[in-house]
């Protein structure tokens, strides 16, 4: 009997969402329009058997956030944010951490202010400037350091 993610606190479901049923979930989630076989799984992380696959595609479908299809690929179901899934969210297909928008939003009006204060020739405020780099550098190492920590 499985059982769906909502069921589910979130400090349950991280606590059986790590390590390769992770990979795995991160996997199914560049996949979310297409179902997956047990040996494209294999081959696509590196699992030494096919059977590892299986144990990590049942421990998904006993969360709830996979299916298996008559054909015996798997589908998936639910989409959960525990642990550093809180910090990515879906950009299409791809899953991009959150703080590349801010990243790209503070950037884009640095940007903005300089340039309007090259068009009105005027100089920058030395504490913009500096709130604005600050702001920019944090972002995007956060992002970047997020990126680097990605399970897949």
């Amino acid at each position: 009997m499985s059982k769906n993610a909502h069921e589910f606190n979130s400090a349950a479901l991280e606590s059986e969402l790590k390590g390769k049923t992770l990979l795995i979930y991160w996997y199914l989630l560049h996949q979310p329009t297409h179902s997956v076989g047990i040996r494209e799984v294999q081959r696509a992380l590196g699992l030494s058997s096919p059977s590892i696959a299986v144990h990590h595609l049942e421990k998904l479908q006993d969360l709830g956030l996979i299916t298996k299809k008559m054909t015996g690929e798997y589908v998936l179901e639910g989409e959960v944010k525990v642990g550093i899934l809180k910090f990515f969210t879906r950009m299409g297909r791809f899953l991009v951490p959150r703080y590349l928008f801010y990243s790209v939003l503070f950037s884009t009006m640095l940007a903005a202010y300089l340039a309007i204060c090259a068009i009105g020739q005027f100089v920058p405020s030395f504490y913009t400037l500096m709130f604005g780099a600050i702001a920019v550098l944090i972002f995007w190492v956060e992002a970047i350091r997020l990126w680097r920590e990605r399970p897949f």
